[in-house]
């Protein structure tokens, strides 16, 4: 099985702003920022979209061993904020890959305008066909990706094929909760049919049935509710900030957001940490 059609322009839909590099530049602006100057840590507010941000992604590295020797594939690369962040903290030479056209231009852009194309290039492609030859990368990153993708089995079996053997694959994503089905809008899908969620022991099963041995999982869903409650009553005192992942999603954020703190207080969403090996 591979990612039916309709899911894909689905899930491509849901993320695609047309002009998004635009955007994104407009907000800089406005948020202060010296286009001309800008640096991964200006992009932060937007460019880590997943929970937790930076602190997240900086955690999975040191729990990966991320250094300068590592070729890196990171799987949904979004608009390259875990590109950017992994290729500036450890000088890893880092490939994404996207479904979603917008975020791979948007991607490149950003990184060329803060100094780090030199480390990073950008695919557009599915990830249940990665278009990589057997055993190219050290490691295989992906966050809060594989809620979107329905075929896990080829998604983790594509992993496994395209790490070198004793390669690292590290994940940090959102899984289902045991309190019953999710609260939608949420920032990965607007309704139900885009949204594909495994329990941690279905992600485990899958994993292993990859070929993966598990060597570390952290359920991180105390952190991940507290940011989320402080990011939800921010927005709702203050409305959105000039920079944020609104930019990316529209004037739906406040309420995805205000769902996924729902979530996360009523365990219909887990968050977990993994690293594995091949």
């Amino acid at each position: 099985m591979t990612i039916p059609t309709q899911v894909n322009e689905r899930v491509q839909a849901h993320y695609t702003r047309s002009g998004l590099g635009g955007l994104i530049l407009a907000a800089l602006e406005k948020a202060g920022k010296d286009l001309n100057r800008l640096t991964p840590e200006d992009l932060a507010p937007i460019d880590q979209f997943h929970i937790r941000g930076r602190a997240a992604t900086l955690e999975l590295a040191q729990a990966t061993r991320v250094d300068s020797t590592k070729r890196v594939l990171d799987v949904g690369s979004g608009v390259g904020g875990t590109s950017r962040c992994l290729a500036q903290e450890f000088g890893c030479r880092v490939t994404g890959i996207d479904l979603t056209d917008e975020y791979c231009n948007a991607a490149a852009m950003l990184s060329d305008r803060v100094g780090l194309a030199e480390l990073i290039d950008y695919r557009q492609g599915d990830a249940t066909r990665l278009p990589f030859p057997d055993a190219s990368f050290d490691i295989v990153w992906t966050e809060h990706v594989a809620m979107n993708i329905p075929d896990k089995p080829k998604l983790y079996e594509e992993m496994y094929r395209v790490l070198k053997p004793g390669g690292t694959l590290a994940i940090y994503d959102v899984l289902a909760g045991p309190s019953g089905p999710v609260h939608f809008p949420v920032p990965w899908a607007r309704t139900p049919e885009s949204s594909f969620l495994a329990t941690p022991d279905e992600l485990r099963s899958l994993l292993e049935q990859a070929g993966f041995n598990i060597t570390a999982w952290s359920d991180t869903t105390d952190a991940a509710r507290a940011w989320f409650v402080a990011l939800a009553e921010k927005i709702s005192k203050e409305g959105v900030a000039p920079l944020g992942f609104h930019v990316l999603l529209g004037s739906e954020f406040p309420a995805m957001a205000q769902n996924q703190r729902r979530n996360l207080e009523e365990g219909r969403i887990v968050l977990a940490q993994i690293v594995a090996r091949r």
